[in-house]
């Protein structure tokens, strides 16, 4: 058993400020010289940038679905034996989605931050609040609470109109003005991740956002008060769910990471690393050549926006060419099958060549094209891999697809997900869906290369 203060910072939908508001805490307590830890519940690449910088400690993602409940509680657990706080921001609504943020908290104990947009509203507050904290009270039990806090506020007077509107067991953790010092910048996919403004210029927004917390009910309360009012015990599992076959031994995967490739789940190179293989990094961006590897990964990220650089790389689409015709894995995934396209149209109109594994066209669009969680159920492996898949593009091509993710039950859209082969080069696969590799170790091994687990179809 491990004890900590811990938080959940919900609100009632999207673009409410959760995000500035978790990195915003997070840099206040970590000045103070309190040790924290922030998580992203659901599938997330972007807001956990702002979270690291923040907090100055890796990110992990939770989700009850994608990585199983074992999952949750192990690394709630470990984060809360070496941290004084942990922070959980919420995705989407508080009770959207099945499993809710709500159902999450509930399971682990997590009392719930409310942050509302309140800038174009007064009393209205109360019924929010009132709603948030008692929807599915009767069939699900009481939603363990910390408060409220109204962002966007215009000043003290309507700071005073909200405070009054809520109901003393709601109670009030204070109210941020509307203030574009501390905004974090945003584009098509989500917020701009915070290494693209440089260290200064980030840590400047977040800096401005804890000064202004830092003057409410919520940024006043020392480490003691944390720990009076949300203290949470964190077991680990039992039974601790088994370590994977080390299948990927004696295995080196290379994995390109840099600003056109930084979608990774940190979970996900600890599960390879988990299953024996070695990692080694490249930038395709810094002109770096494919290191010696058996098999290559190409996560997603935003090819779109350095489609020029891209392109120039020619010496390395003769690499990756090389590789793949020496039948070596390759599994690019959102951004990475853009990359691996015979060409990609940019939201601006422009065309460039890409690397050519793939006889496709990707393009941009304007609308989102892709959403919800997926299921890859491979040929070989019983449960299939979890994941994900969010984006703006599309690819067009003549080959069929491998196979198809299902979407899972709830999802916001009912399709699944293209799995694209080369038809000469069988070891290539890529697709807009982005796994979660220890939903099935199985799968993942074959999906790079592990002897006798053909990849998955």
């Amino acid at each position: 058993m491990a004890t900590c203060a811990a938080l959940m910072v919900a609100s009632p939908a999207s673009g409410q400020g959760k995000t500035t508001v978790v990195a915003a805490l997070a840099r206040l307590l970590t000045r103070r010289g309190i040790a924290v830890r922030v998580f992203k519940s659901g599938p997330d690449f972007l807001d956990p940038f702002w979270h690291e910088l923040a907090s100055g400690q890796p990110v992990d993602n939770l989700d009850a679905w994608m990585g199983g409940e074992a999952d949750v509680s192990l690394r709630l657990h470990a984060a809360a034996r070496q941290a004084q706080v942990l922070l959980v921001e919420g995705v989407m609504g508080l009770h959207d989605g099945t499993p809710s943020n709500a159902d999450l908290a509930r399971r682990c104990g997590l009392p719930v931050l409310a942050v509302v947009q309140a800038g174009a509203m007064a009393q209205t507050l109360g019924a929010v609040a009132h709603g948030l904290r008692r929807y599915r009270e009767a069939e699900a039990g009481p939603l363990p609470w910390a408060g409220v806090l109204a962002n966007g506020v215009a000043g003290g007077g309507h700071a005073r109109l909200l405070r009054e509107a809520l109901s003393p067991g709601d109670t009030w953790l204070g109210a941020l003005p509307h203030d574009e010092a501390m905004r974090l910048p945003e584009r098509h996919l989500g917020l701009v991740a915070a290494q693209e403004l440089g260290r200064a210029q980030a840590l400047a927004r977040l800096d401005a956002a804890a000064d202004a917390l830092a003057a409410t009910p919520l940024g006043q309360l020392s480490i003691d008060d944390w720990r009076a009012r949300w203290a949470r015990d964190f077991a680990a599992p039992a039974p601790v769910p088994p370590a994977p076959a080390p299948l990927l031994a004696g295995r080196t995967v290379a994995v390109a990471r840099d600003a056109a490739f930084a979608f990774i789940y940190p979970a996900n190179l600890h599960a390879l690393q988990a299953l024996g293989a070695r990692l080694v990094f490249f930038s395709p961006l810094a002109g770096e050549s494919l290191p010696a590897c058996d098999a290559l990964w190409l996560p997603g990220g935003y090819p779109e926006l350095h489609a020029p650089a891209l392109a120039a790389r020619t010496d390395l689409a003769m690499q990756l060419h090389r590789h793949a015709q020496a039948g070596k894995p390759v599994w690019a995934e959102g951004g990475g099958l853009l990359a691996l396209c015979e060409s990609l149209r940019t939201r601006g109109g422009e065309t460039w060549p890409m690397w050519g594994l793939l006889p496709a066209q990707g393009q941009m669009q304007a609308r989102l094209a892709g959403l919800g969680m997926q299921t890859w159920e491979g040929a070989h492996a019983g449960a299939g891999l979890r994941g994900h898949a969010f984006h703006f593009a599309q690819v067009q091509t003549a080959i069929a697809p491998l196979a198809h993710t299902r979407a899972a039950p709830g999802s916001a859209r009912a399709q699944g997900e293209a799995i694209h082969a080369a038809p000469d080069q069988p070891a290539v696969r890529a697709s807009f869906f982005h796994p979660w590799f220890a939903s099935d170790p199985l799968a993942t091994a074959g999906l790079f290369g592990a002897a006798g687990q053909g990849a998955a179809q």
